[in-house]
């Protein structure tokens, strides 16, 4: 799949890709500035971590997901980060 960088340094990031990745308009990208290839990550609010747990603690069942840190979350849903030597977390 391709895309074109614009003179003004724009790409449109594909359907198919936005779909899949459940990107929206307003949503915000981070890039990697260490990575030797592009890589982005959507940048998920601290708020939204906070709504998150609130809104779990309403509900009849708890979830004891809604308990953890955004980075406890993370590791718990993923598994902990294994990083190359010499790279920071």
């Amino acid at each position: 799949m391709k895309a074109t960088l614009t003179s003004k340094g724009q790409l449109t990031i594909p359907i198919e890709i936005r779909r899949r990745l459940n990107l929206k308009a307003g949503h915000v990208l981070e890039f990697d500035e260490s990575s030797p290839f592009l890589k982005a990550s959507r940048v998920i609010a601290p708020e939204a971590w906070d709504q998150f747990r609130a809104e779990s603690k309403k509900e009849s069942i708890k979830n004891p997901l809604a308990q953890l840190s955004s980075k406890e979350f993370l590791e718990e849903i993923r598994g902990p980060v294994s990083l190359p030597p010499g790279e920071n977390q």
